[in-house]
């Protein structure tokens, strides 16, 4: 059996890069052979410099780097990328096959379908937002702050100024939408689940030919002693700072509870954050040591109130493995990973509800206890990526053996 994992880039650019790069890294550790595909250019991730796993670009460039009337065609429908990866997947060695996509809607556009579901291999797609169904993506209402709760391309749909951009960019993504839908009609295939938020948000809305399955994503970590948290220690968030992930409200509940915090990252909230606590520390983006570094030193808790439902963001499964508690919103995947009272505090995404867990962690034996707990909670069942890898494979193998086929 050969793996082929295929993604827009091939760094660890996101969350669902990470995720692609780390199971093909697990998966070639196991000894299964694995493909790499990227389309967009770029130095490879170390992680992929490993035995038993080949790379492959295509030569594609982000649709946000292109002019724009080429950002509209290539990013509705890439011509170019569907057929040099029909061509890549032409010269692989024959065998038994499993197709599996990650992410496709910076370059490869929903023209990869059609490739993958007619290549004879049973193709699996792991669903790291809702761009299968949802024309924004996060199916959110950016202009009202709140998930989303029509069908999507229904008619109310359509109508929604829900687009973080513009009406007429609303537009362009309901016709990629469009594009998807009639793209995968008629075809079975196989998608993958990272949390039950997830799949319960998309179940409403997937066609029957299309098998379900939940497998948590990986998380890279070491264990080590659970994380000192030292009185002095900051709330953090960590991530793009956005409206639709609550980056603004962290800033103004820390402001309420008279609570340090950082934030660790970039994004248009950035202003909106400073406004509301000109005292939060803007670290901007650290990389995974650094990071670990702070979590390990500096934090007393890690907090991600998305405002919509985020499938399942990395950041709190490593807080948890660090030793380190997190408060999460009730709207995220990540709740799930989380006890409250007892690993950290599952909360709505509001300015008040934040405010009052933050004062409960203010008392740092407190933080401390939760800090251990979720250490020892979380490394009872790691989420690590032998055990990711194990997951897929047992799915993988699943698919073959039923001789299952994408028609």
């Amino acid at each position: 059996m050969r793996v082929v994992v295929i993604a827009d880039f091939p760094q660890a650019s996101g969350g669902a890069q990470s995720v692609a790069i780390q199971s093909a890294a697990a998966l070639a550790a196991r000894g299964v052979p694995v493909t790499y595909i990227h389309a967009i250019g770029g130095v490879s991730d170390k992680r992929l410099d490993t035995p038993g796993v080949e790379v492959v670009g295509l030569d594609q460039a982000d649709i946000w780097d292109r002019p724009a009337v080429r950002q509209l065609g290539a990013g509705i429908w890439n011509h170019d990328a569907a057929a040099r990866l029909r061509a890549v997947l032409g010269r692989l060695p024959p065998g038994p096959k499993i197709l599996h996509l990650h992410q496709w809607t910076r370059s490869l556009s929903p023209a990869a379908f059609p490739v993958l579901l007619r290549s004879g291999s049973p193709v699996v797609v792991t669903l790291h937002d809702y761009f299968i169904a949802c024309p924004n993506g996060v199916y959110y209402r950016f202009e009202r702050d709140e998930p989303c709760a029509v069908r999507p391309l229904s008619l109310a749909c359509l109508l929604a100024p829900c687009d973080p951009r513009s009406m007429a960019h609303k537009g362009v993504r309901v016709l990629r939408a469009a594009v998807t839908r009639a793209a995968l009609a008629g075809h079975s295939f196989d998608v993958v689940h990272v949390s039950d938020r997830a799949q319960a948000t998309l179940a409403p809305f997937m066609p029957p030919q299309i098998r379900e399955h939940r497998i948590d994503n990986p998380v890279e970590a070491t264990q080590s002693a659970p994380a000192a948290i030292a009185e002095g220690a900051k709330l953090a968030f960590i991530g793009r700072l956005t409206r639709e992930k609550g980056a603004d409200i962290v800033a103004q509940a820390a402001a309420l509870a008279g609570m340090p915090v950082m934030f660790i990252g970039e994004g248009p909230a950035e202003a909106a954050i400073r406004k509301a606590n000109p005292s939060a520390q803007m670290l901007g983006w650290r990389n995974r040591a650094e990071i670990e570094r702070l979590l390990r030193g500096e934090v007393r808790a890690v907090v991600a109130p998305s405002r919509w439902y985020e499938t399942g963001p990395l950041t709190v499964y490593e807080a948890l493995a660090a030793g380190v508690p997190a408060v999460v919103s009730d709207r995220a995947g990540a709740a799930e990973k989380v006890i409250s009272g007892e690993t950290g505090f599952v909360v709505e995404p509001q300015v008040h509800a934040l405010a009052s867990a933050f004062r409960r962690l203010s008392d740092t034996d407190l933080a401390r206890r939760m800090g251990s707990t979720a250490h020892r909670r979380y490394w009872a069942a790691p989420l690590s990526p032998e055990r990711h890898a194990s997951a897929l494979i047992a799915l993988y193998e699943a698919l073959l053996g039923r001789g299952s086929k994408a028609v």
